[in-house]
């Protein structure tokens, strides 16, 4: 009679925690090499091997040395089922602390982590929501009982959870362009509760639904607090920014932390990139020095 010994379980939020705190992870990934060097975990002190699968069916012996002792591991494939097989493979061969990742790949792909930025003045607070997997940043605003979600994810669920656990009403969703990476949720999410969604025109001469056009200089108040329009083409011709209670500024995919973006992904590098040298070196340069830049990407 064959025993399995029992495992444990770890969802992605719980495994994003770790992750940003700053805690030491060890993961192996059994999804196929390829699928790996795609796409896969990072984070400063994560550590992570791949072995497939199917190269553990029979035996261990080919990441057993690479196994650490001392430190939880954690097991993840693309939707969590190879994950289990070979978490308990490893609880058998007597290590301690194995945990197979709920939902694989897929469920990290989909987490919305909600962090606090900074309070606003007169009274709110500006979130930024991190989906890890992927690299994307939406944020929140609230201010007075009122919310305004810039880029949302399509996956809705996360804001429409923390706007109910934190009794608020969403009246206002921009999007900073029309995004051609990922598929925006802010249209789904304003018709969903009728909120307003603001798009810049420019983005949007073929779309067919409605929406209020986010023009040069527009201001749009929630709660206590003026977001402002700053247009400022280059990623895309009618990329817009924020000025979020003259503190920060939502840039798009316009300006990152150690980089820009990029003016090419419609093939109009030779139109665009002029947009985006104004931008960065004359629209930009006229904005208040004290002003914290917020990207809708992270790790660029």
């Amino acid at each position: 009679m064959t025993t399995t010994t029992a495992i444990k379980g770890i969802n992605v939020k719980e495994l994003t925690k770790k992750i940003l705190n700053g805690d030491h992870i060890f993961i192996l990934d059994v999804r196929n090499t390829g699928d790996f060097d795609d796409w896969k975990i990072e984070g400063e002190n994560v550590h992570i091997i791949n072995k497939p699968y199917f190269d553990l069916i029979d035996s261990l012996d080919p990441i057993m040395d690479q196994l650490p002792k001392d430190q939880p591991i954690y097991v993840i494939c693309a939707k969590g089922g190879s994950s289990e097989f070979v978490a308990e493979q490893i609880a058998d061969a007597g290590y301690n602390n194995v945990y197979s990742i709920e939902g694989g790949m897929k469920a990290w792909s989909e987490h919305l982590e909600p962090i606090k930025i900074g309070d606003l003045t007169g009274g709110g607070t500006i979130y930024q929501f991190v989906r890890i997997g992927k690299g994307c940043l939406s944020y929140l605003v609230e201010s007075n009982g009122e919310v305004a979600i810039i880029d949302a994810a399509r996956m809705i669920e996360p804001y429409e959870q923390f706007i109910s656990e934190h009794n608020l009403k969403l009246t206002h969703l921009l999007d900073t362009h029309l995004h051609a990476d990922h598929i925006s949720g802010g249209r789904t999410l304003a018709e969903k509760v009728g909120a307003e969604y603001h798009l810049p025109p420019k983005d949007a001469e073929e779309v067919t639904y409605s929406y209020t056009k986010l023009e040069d200089g527009n201001e749009i108040r929630v709660g206590k607090v003026l977001i402002k329009a700053i247009y400022s083409p280059g990623h895309t011709i009618g990329s817009t920014s924020f000025i979020v209670d003259d503190q920060y500024l939502l840039t798009g995919d316009i300006l990152f932390i150690d980089s820009i973006g990029r003016p090419d992904l419609a093939g109009k590098a030779e139109d665009w990139v002029s947009d985006l040298r104004q931008t960065l070196y004359d629209r930009y340069k006229q904005l208040a020095d004290n002003l914290i830049v917020l990207p809708a990407l992270h790790g660029n």
